[in-house]
């Protein structure tokens, strides 16, 4: 496992300072992405931090690194992109 620390009571990864999973702020962890979700993440991903749009869908960091990163190999990132503005 992971080197970890705790800040305030939240636990965080040390090598890369992201929130370890929490179900006090990871509600939608393990559910399948809806659309409206997809195309929030899609149409923010190059004007918010990328942890803020993690919080912001209840999910984790990387998780949502993950998701655009599987989204952008099938060519399907712009689809959602377009229909998120």
């Amino acid at each position: 496992m992971a080197a970890t620390y705790v800040e305030d009571g939240i636990e965080y990864t040390s090598s890369n300072r992201r929130m370890r999973y929490n179900p006090e702020f990871h509600e939608n962890h393990g559910k399948p992405f809806t659309v409206k979700e997809l195309a929030y993440m899609c149409a923010m991903w190059d004007s918010m931090k990328k942890a803020d749009i993690a919080m912001a869908l209840g999910r984790t960091h990387g998780t949502v690194l993950s998701k655009v990163y599987q989204l952008k190999k099938n060519g399907q990132f712009e689809h959602y992109k377009k229909i998120g503005i």
